[in-house]
């Protein structure tokens, strides 16, 4: 089992940064690849971001277009999204996930965080 908890989100303004953690408890997370993905409310869950295990492989979605950094640091169990320039839009609940390899799709995740609420401001 790996246990998961998201922090760090919060209501930023447009065009504010926030950067989000998500901290593994459990089996190795560092064999683990992490992803994070969004839903807000009435919508699918969506991707957002990917890193294989050690950190040299990212993946983003299509609308992040570089205002997100996906980031780990094994040796604190804890994976990170950092956003900047954030939109109205990239309002949701973002969880971390935990999987096989890394992907966009969320069928090679076998563990989920509970979320941590965004909400950006106009």
């Amino acid at each position: 089992q790996v246990q998961l908890v998201e922090s760090g989100g919060g209501l930023v303004q447009a065009g504010g940064s926030l950067r989000l953690s998500c901290a593994a408890s459990g089996r190795t997370f560092s064999g683990h690849a992490m992803g994070w993905f969004r839903q807000a409310p009435g919508k699918e869950r969506e991707f957002v971001a990917t890193i294989n295990m050690n950190g040299d492989y990212t993946y983003y979605g299509n609308f992040v277009k570089g205002r997100f950094t996906i980031s780990r640091d094994n040796a604190k169990n804890t994976v990170y999204l950092q956003m900047s320039s954030l939109k109205p839009e990239d309002t949701a609940s973002y969880y971390c996930a935990a999987g096989s390899w890394p992907s966009a799709s969320v069928n090679p995740y076998n563990y989920w965080g509970q979320g941590t609420q965004v909400t950006v401001s106009s």
